[in-house]
């Protein structure tokens, strides 16, 4: 069960909340002000803890320290993007991902190797799917596309194999390239190539297919 730690309980923040609690995730929600945990409804099965969510005395009563992922969706870029910093560099947090507001930072998070969500629309929809794939194979954030590097699962493929002609089609992914489990021979695929179980691959995917394209990724 994964740690998550949900920062800011508006509109967005409450969605994902109960999108995840309702998947079985282990979720605390931060928020400086209490009346703001009304927007969870009683479905919810998580935890509030009201408080600065960048503050380390706060972040540590929500879990952080065996926490998996952090999540900062306040209506502040620069709260957001102080709460992630904390996360990730004092307490080595595997995946954070930060809402962004402004655009015109978009640069300066993918220098800083940022996650992050931008734009208005589908918001949590978008960093939940993040979630549930996991922060292992990320490797950037480009556009609306994730470019990950994760080892294929195929044992729901008969033989454990399978065309990159056919994953790309039928998927919407792109192959960028791979390496062999078996003999660590490494290649850039054409449609033909042939794709084994444990591969390493390097991948491009679209945000909105993260989730239904999760079950090609080893855990």
């Amino acid at each position: 069960m994964a740690n998550v730690i949900i920062v800011g309980c508006g509109r967005v923040g409450s969605q994902l909340a109960n999108m995840l609690s309702s998947n079985d995730r282990n979720v605390c929600v931060v928020d400086i002000q209490a009346e703001a945990f009304a927007n969870l409804g009683r479905s919810f099965n998580g935890a509030t803890l009201q408080g600065l969510g960048y503050d380390e005395d706060v972040l540590i009563r929500a879990g952080i320290e065996d926490c998996d992922t952090v999540a900062a969706v306040t209506s502040s870029d620069n709260t957001n993007l102080m709460v992630v910093e904390v996360a990730r560099r004092i307490y080595g947090v595997p995946h954070v991902i930060a809402r962004l507001y402004n655009s015109r930072r978009e640069d300066a998070y993918m220098k800083l190797g940022l996650d992050y969500v931008c734009g208005t629309a589908l918001v949590a929809e978008e960093i939940f799917s993040k979630i549930m794939v996991g922060r292992g194979s990320h490797l950037d954030s480009f556009g609306d596309f994730e470019i990950m590097r994760f080892s294929i699962n195929l044992e729901h493929v008969s033989n454990r194999q399978i065309r990159v002609g056919e994953l790309e089609r039928n998927h919407g992914v792109r192959i960028v390239c791979f390496i062999r489990a078996k003999d660590g021979d490494s290649s850039i695929p054409s449609k033909d190539s042939i794709l084994y179980d444990g591969d390493s691959v390097v991948a491009c995917i679209r945000h909105d297919l993260l989730q239904s394209f999760g079950k090609f990724i080893k855990k």
